[in-house]
């Protein structure tokens, strides 16, 4: 007796929960590869064919001013997973880097994780906490094995996932394999052990996606989606490539490859779209659209914005944010709020309804305002902060604070400053440092409280650097 009464009271405490969970919004999640700013028609491409994504910004709110954590890949992943800036948990460098050398770099680079910290509570977990199914399809990049891949993180279900940032080849077998820069070794490189020939793995990756889907219709789910594409090796669709070889050279942005792969990604974008569309529920599923870093410097061209993937100048780190479904206030709504990645975690769970996590996210700030048009945030700056070294065009360790219109950018090598009035100068052509010495001081001492209040890694002068003669 006292058994069955003890049964009925769980049950009757657990009731009101699972209704609740089941009640909920789903969330998906997508997160294109090197895709830049201006790739995508609502962003203002005349070249890049976007419908099915450009259909999502005119249901929603789009982002004009929208960052990435970092100009590389590795450390946005991690800032959307924390909800913190790289400098905070020392996830600043991509995976597993290598670039930096011994008697080529001037200075000593700051120290880096190569893998995500258990200790970190992720958007995932945080998620599943509440009783959410948690589903990653794609690229993860943040560690490998034996304990740092999506299912050590919070996510129940992982297909594609794994240490690398490229697949070994974008048509089945996924095979291919990739030089080590430190050693000149080769890594084999196999994305998915299955497939059928000729399969593609944009579309392979969104048929899993679907299939996800449709077997966790009836709980709510987090379904984050980080593509492979367009991110290197340049691959796509035979038929795709025709199309955009046929637009004349002077009319281009890109490589007609680049915006085949581009092409994928938004019938990708369709596709789950039209799927909640079938299984009625489009009208309670929050939908996310972004890129983690600018776009490839071979492939696309962002104009008016300086520069591309690897520099900290705006074609870098500014990338497309769009939001619609569930929660969503209007359709077609632009706001000009500067945000990062950061935001994403605590903007999901205020959307969602769950508590915050303040002590997690704690570099991030809830969008939830903006895209339910109930108000605006309060922040005052953005930090970024790159105390390393790659290879892309127009790269170099900085520290940056963007205040408003201006954007100080503080040099780790040359110990100099440059310092951009974005709302005048978006393509960054003239700095300002000279003429606004009390501004650049200014934001100096901003910029420099934060990095001691983030525990942010500092460069030091290299002993074995050798000046070229």
């Amino acid at each position: 007796m006292a058994r069955a009464v003890l049964f009925v009271a769980v049950c009757l405490f657990l009731q009101p929960a699972a209704v609740m969970a089941a009640e909920r919004a789903n969330v998906i999640l997508f997160l294109v590869d090197d895709l830049g700013w201006r790739d995508l028609g609502c962003q203002g491409s005349t070249y890049y064919r976007t419908p099915n994504i450009d259909r999502l910004a005119a249901r929603g709110i789009r982002f004009t001013d929208a960052y990435a954590a970092c100009a590389v890949c590795t450390p946005t992943r991690a800032s959307i997973m924390t909800g913190k800036y790289p400098a905070r948990n020392l996830m600043t460098q991509w995976l597993p880097a290598g670039r930096w050398s011994a008697s080529g770099h001037r200075m000593r680079e700051g120290r880096f994780l190569r893998s995500l910290p258990l200790e970190e509570v992720t958007l995932a977990e945080a998620l599943r906490e509440a009783g959410y199914r948690t589903l990653h399809v794609g690229k993860w990049h943040l560690g490998g094995p034996p304990f740092s891949l999506p299912a050590h993180h919070g996510f129940e279900v992982n297909v594609g996932g794994s240490e690398h940032g490229a697949p070994g080849h974008y048509f089945y077998p996924y095979k291919g394999s990739w030089k080590i820069p430190t050693t000149g070794e080769r890594v084999q490189k196999i994305t998915l052990p299955d497939g059928r020939e000729g399969e593609y793995l944009t579309d392979r990756l969104t048929t899993e996606s679907l299939a996800l889907i449709e077997k966790n219709r009836d709980r709510p789910f987090f379904l984050y989606f980080p593509y492979y594409a367009v991110h290197t090796p340049l691959q796509a669709r035979k038929e795709l490539v025709s199309r955009f070889n046929k637009v004349p050279k002077n009319e281009r942005q890109g490589s007609p490859v680049y915006a085949a792969m581009v092409a994928s990604v938004d019938e990708s974008v369709g596709r789950v779209m039209e799927k909640l569309e079938e299984l009625k529920l489009a009208g309670n599923t929050l939908v996310i659209f972004t890129s983690d870093n600018g776009g490839f410097a071979g492939a696309t061209r962002h104009d008016p914005l300086r520069a591309n993937k690897g520099s900290h100048y705006e074609g870098g780190i500014r990338v497309p944010l769009i939001v619609a479904g569930a929660g969503v206030k209007g359709e077609g709504r632009v706001s000009e709020t500067p945000v990062i990645t950061n935001d994403l975690y605590p903007t999901i769970l205020e959307m969602l309804g769950l508590p915050s996590r303040p002590h997690q996210h704690v570099d991030g700030v809830s969008l939830a305002p903006i895209v339910k048009a109930s108000g605006n945030i309060r922040r005052k700056e953005l930090f970024w902060h790159y105390p390393h070294y790659n290879k892309h065009p127009q790269s170099a360790p900085v520290s940056i604070v963007r205040r408003g219109k201006w954007k100080l950018i503080e040099c780790l090598e040359r110990e100099e400053f440059e310092l951009y009035d974005l709302e005048d100068d978006i393509g960054e052509k003239r700095n300002l440092a000279a003429k606004e010495t009390k501004l650049v001081n200014e934001l100096n001492e901003v910029l420099q409280g934060w990095k001691r209040r983030v525990g942010a890694e500092a460069m030091k002068p290299n002993p074995q650097f050798r000046e070229k003669r």
